[in-house]
């Protein structure tokens, strides 16, 4: 399989974003969330491939500038339907489903058709949950950031709490990857990129 590099990924960035300030919201936390994998990464992940770590990162928000409409608003709404969006995306630009992937199961902590279902989620009734470990990686370095107004680093406890309502389930899976994947170093990102942490 063929990697996009970085530049190849911050053009597909530029190609669909709507605006420029979609673009610095939405790339600047791919960046974040690839620092972040990067960082749980270097304590040793052998069995992981880094570099598609690294793109899917950088791609699995890309989704989001479909939500936009032509005077610049996010469809807040339907705001869960930006991986499936991205996946569709990325797969219109002919990349492989194993970066598509990237789009489309890295929300919350995996939605399950069963999530589907119960919550009436306005998705085609299936399974979007991390299946390999570097989709793994992706989806759970993705919970340290959130592209809130204004865009907000965040603990694991705040995290947590947030996903408690959707349930124990939820909670006990993200614990679970905190112990194997280790809890990231916020600190040098929050400095670099200025965002507060939640």
């Amino acid at each position: 399989m063929i990697i996009p590099t970085d530049e190849e990924i911050r053009a597909l960035h530029e190609r669909h974003a709507p605006t420029e300030a979609a673009f610095e919201l939405v790339y600047t936390h791919c960046e974040i969330v690839c620092g972040i994998a990067e960082q749980l990464l270097a304590d040793g992940a052998p069995d992981v491939d880094a570099d598609l770590v690294r793109a899917g990162a950088l791609l699995h928000d890309i989704g989001v500038y479909r939500l936009y409409d032509a005077a610049g608003r996010i469809d807040e709404a339907g705001y869960i339907r930006h991986g499936l969006l991205g996946h569709e995306l990325l797969r219109e630009e002919g990349l492989p489903e194993a970066l598509c992937r990237f789009c489309s199961c890295h929300t919350g902590m995996g939605i399950t058709r069963d999530d589907v279902r119960r919550q009436g989620l306005p998705l085609p009734v299936a399974d979007y949950v991390a299946e390999s470990r570097e989709e793994e990686f992706v989806m759970y370095a993705d919970k340290f950031h959130s592209k809130t107004d204004p865009p907000t680093f965040v603990t694991p406890a705040s995290y947590a709490a947030r996903i408690r309502r959707f349930g124990a389930d939820k909670v006990a899976r993200f614990t679970s990857m905190c112990e194997t994947f280790g809890v990231p170093d916020l600190g040098p990102l929050a400095a670099e990129y200025g965002h507060p942490a939640a």
